[in-house]
Order: structure tokens, then sequence, then C-alpha cells
């Protein structure tokens, strides 16, 4: 079992930038592939970036591809996403989410392979 915990959002204007953090509870972290979502109001939770157990792999949503980078500090038990250049349309419930210990990233953009979850931190930004 992995507790997670983010936090960083907050209300930026269009062109600003925030970073994300996600600690893990234990000291299992390093088997973990994670990955971030996020949950715009009346819309479906979707997949934003991915990351592997090792951090050597990223993987991200096109419309965030060059803008965000995720990133890990398995010393630290965290998980970053640093978010460049942000637009209005980013507005959302940002949560991070990690999968089953030491599986594969095969579906990474898929909700349902992340088993735990933390409880959001909310991000806005305004045009």
């Amino acid at each position: 079992q992995v507790h997670l915990v983010e936090s960083g959002g907050g209300l930026v204007q269009a062109g600003g930038s925030l970073r994300l953090s996600c600690a893990a509870s234990g000291r299992t972290f390093s088997s973990y592939g994670m990955g971030w979502f996020r949950q715009a109001p009346g819309k479906e939770r979707v997949f934003v970036a991915a990351i592997t157990m090792s951090g050597l792999s990223t993987f991200y949503e096109d419309s965030v591809k060059g803008r965000f980078i995720i990133s890990r500090d398995n010393a630290k038990n965290t998980m970053y996403l640093q978010m460049n250049s942000l637009k209005p349309e980013d507005t959302a419930e940002y949560y991070c989410a990690a999968r089953r210990q030491y599986s594969s990233m095969s579906r990474y953009d898929q909700r349902d392979e992340y088993v735990h979850w933390g409880q959001g931190t909310q991000v806005t930004v305004s045009s």
C-alpha cells in the first residue's frame, strides 16, 4: 500500500508556471510506476503524464508535450510535475497516482491501471 499526497496547486496567470509535488509514504516508492491525471469541472479524469519506476522513461498527453515535465526523486519518495506556459484549459484538479507494484507501464494512459490515488490539488489558470 502507498499513500499519496499532492501539493503545489494554486492560481496562476496564463503563461505562468507551477510545480506540483506528490509525496509518497513507505520505503518502496521506487517500485511503482507513477502518473498524473487531471479532472476539469464536469469532465472525466484524464491522463496527463506518466513515469517509470526508475524515472528513465516518461510519457505525455499530446496537449502538454513541450510544456509539462514529469520527474521523480526516489530518494525523497516524491514525484513532480513542472507545468510551464500554462493555459486556461489546464485548469483542473490534478491527481497523482501509482500503478500496481512492479507492474509494467502498459496502457500508461488508462485510469484503471492505477490503483493508488492522492486527494488532488487544484490548479486554476486565469486568462
